[in-house]
């Protein structure tokens, strides 16, 4: 059976400042460079999965 397309809700959003150290910003800047991505979506990206491997080290300690 196939599954059915589900049409995308756009998340709800709240503007966080943050600093980052310079080398960081050049590093995922030059990380992203020629891709279909942006500062914010790498940045996001990259928490979702750290937030997910932390859930994961909890679970087998």
């Amino acid at each position: 059976m196939a599954r059915k397309f589900k049409i995308p809700a756009i998340p709800q959003t709240t503007p966080k400042n943050i600093r980052f150290p310079n080398d960081v910003i050049e590093e995922v800047e030059e990380a992203i460079r020629g891709k279909n991505s942006t500062f914010s979506a790498f940045v996001i990206a990259a928490t979702r999965w750290a937030l997910e491997n932390l859930k994961e080290q909890e679970e087998q300690d």
